[in-house]
């Protein structure tokens, strides 16, 4: 590996690797995971109202991409032009102390341009690897859909390995890596649609919708105030990483695994779904539900949770019968938990 790389994916002071490379916190709060999940919650909270306090109107959609954000996925905002997206996207990015790149994607845009290249350095006689934006803790990836098919494979294996290979090397990521991306599915002009493969790596796609009226006046008051959608951060890279570890240890009971089991196979014999949910998609439901947990302060899921998420996580993951305008994948999702027992 380029030595200018060696620092990247290194555990942040205050961390440490075991002897099986996995990442610790030293001096984390408490062994359990209420005592773990009681310490990180005001933490977790300042993330949400930090971001809240920019983004008007739009709580619901800043807690989906929080849970993806601690629970180490990536999250695909989807709506028209205008909306808030982006602002989104960097409000999460600039609440934490991190590394954040914004990679504005066009249909020239080449995988190297990502990924990075390798220049050579005639003085030296050798080629040096020069990183691109996914060298980073937060990407925004906006207007992801207007990249090529070749520029959008190139995010698959960093979004889902956390590495990057270029020239026969590869490098890993940071430990930190998070991908928020953004797109307008109206317009078609100059776009290219996600193939299923690209979209199966986000963890949680959403929309922002249009404000109401007085959510809509409050945005223009906010226009007219100095810096009033900038935030500061409130969040370290350890804060983010203790957190994601405290998620994996966030209580599971055997009756949710058979719920999530359930809604997923659900999907694969509904008569309106062509092609349904992978065992992916069972295995981020639940780290996403885990997630939405330690937001609400709880060290255990319910049930509720399953059913809060599921529209998000798993709406991308179908392929509709019939497609059209009329029925949401989302909604579909909705159908097919009203069609299976909720455990009590």
């Amino acid at each position: 590996m380029d030595s200018q790389h060696r620092g990247y994916g290194e555990p942040p002071e205050g961390m440490r690797r075991d002897m099986g490379g996995a990442t610790t916190i030293s001096g984390a709060s408490g062994s359990t995971p209420a005592l773990r999940v009681q310490s990180l919650a005001p933490k977790v909270q300042r993330l949400l109202d930090n971001i809240n306090g920019v983004l008007v109107g739009q709580n619901h959609a800043t807690r989906l991409a929080v849970i993806a954000f601690l629970a180490g996925g990536h999250c695909l905002v989807e709506d028209v032009p205008g909306v808030g997206k982006t602002l989104l996207a960097k409000s999460l990015a600039m609440s934490v102390h991190a590394k954040f790149k914004r990679i504005q994607c066009t249909p020239d845009l080449l995988p190297s341009d990502i990924s990075g290249v390798s220049i050579f350095e005639a003085r030296e006689g050798t080629f040096k690897f020069m990183p691109g934006p996914i060298f980073t803790n937060i990407l925004l990836a906006d207007e992801i859909n207007r990249a090529t098919p070749r520029t959008q494979s190139s995010l698959l294996e960093a979004m889902e390995e956390n590495q990057v290979t270029t020239d026969g090397a590869t490098r890993r990521l940071p430990d930190l890596f998070f991908v928020i991306a953004t797109e307008n599915p109206i317009e078609y002009h100059g776009t290219f649609p996600l193939p299923e493969a690209q979209l199966d790596r986000f963890m949680i796609s959403l929309s922002l919708g249009y404000p109401k009226p007085s959510e809509e006046v409050e945005i223009l008051d906010k226009t007219l105030e100095e810096e009033s959608f900038t935030v500061d951060a409130v969040l370290t890279e350890a804060d983010v990483l203790e957190a994601r570890q405290v998620v994996k240890m966030i209580v599971v009971d055997q009756s949710i695994k058979n719920y999530i089991v359930s809604v997923v196979g659900a999907t694969r014999k509904h008569p309106s779904i062509v092609l349904g949910v992978s065992p992916r998609g069972s295995q981020l439901l639940m780290r996403a539900a885990q997630a939405a947990a330690l937001v609400d302060g709880r060290h255990y899921v319910k049930p509720d949770d399953v059913k809060l998420l599921a529209p998000y996580v798993l709406g991308h993951r179908i392929i509709p019968k019939v497609r059209d305008n009329r029925v949401s994948h989302a909604q579909l999702i909705e159908r097919v938990l009203e069609e299976v027992p909720v455990p009590v």
